[in-house]
């Protein structure tokens, strides 16, 4: 559940689609890079028939750009990964020179992946990221 008023999130219906699509059931958590008190990134797959893997990656003050494996994928199966990411121009600092406050800036990307792959990605100030991926 969304711990915000309705009306906050009626702008971002886009960005919304993942708190509707993530899994309430795990089957597997795998954890894929964490720095305590600086950053973690996990992957967990869903219980339900479906079996589809949710990402989540969320860091302190400090802008970083991290980089992971997806070998904890199924072998020769493909997925669409649906990516809510940061902005450049993202921070949730406020009062930070260099990246004024600026929580809500996001983009979102689709793109196949598999196995074999890498996935990179930038979390600003503060911020984090969130991936749905879909077997094909």
């Amino acid at each position: 559940m969304a711990a915000d008023l309705p009306e906050h999130y009626a702008k971002h219906m886009d960005a919304f689609q993942f708190i509707k699509d993530v899994a309430l059931d795990w089957e597997k958590s795998v954890y894929l890079l964490a720095e305590p008190g600086a950053y973690i990134v996990t992957a967990r797959k869903e219980k339900a028939a479906e079996g589809r893997w949710f990402i989540g990656g969320v860091t302190d003050e400090s802008a970083r750009e991290v980089s992971f494996p997806l070998d904890f994928l199924d072998p020769g199966k493909t997925y669409n990964a649906t990516i809510y990411a940061d902005a450049p121009d993202a921070s949730g600092v406020l009062d930070n020179p260099q990246a004024p406050y600026n929580p809500q800036a996001y983009v979102i990307t689709e793109k196949e992946v598999s196995a074999s792959d890498s996935l990179s990605l930038r979390m600003a100030p503060a911020g984090g990221f969130a991936i749905c991926l879909k077997a094909k």
